[in-house]
């Protein structure tokens, strides 16, 4: 059940064993969240909360995080030499 919408950034949802953690944010934030889990749900038809993409999107924006990236090639290198 696509809609017209373009893909969002957060694709499908893998299946994938999980670790509970409490969060706290803004209620602004929250807003936004489900705002973004009803559209994923109607882009990808399948229904989804924003409890369930919060560690999807986390993991997104680490992946494309470039300082993140090279520090944490730098800590392998350094560990490497050892």
């Amino acid at each position: 059940m696509s809609t017209n919408v373009g893909k969002l950034r957060l694709g499908r949802l893998p299946k994938t064993e999980t670790v509970k953690l409490t969060i706290a944010m803004t209620a602004t934030l929250k807003d936004e969240l489900d705002r973004y889990a009803a559209l994923h749900a109607q882009t990808y038809g399948e229904p989804v909360d924003s409890v369930t993409l919060i560690p999807h999107m986390l993991e997104s924006f680490m992946m494309r995080d470039r300082g993140f990236k090279a520090l944490q090639s730098k800590s392998t290198k350094s560990t490497s030499s050892v």
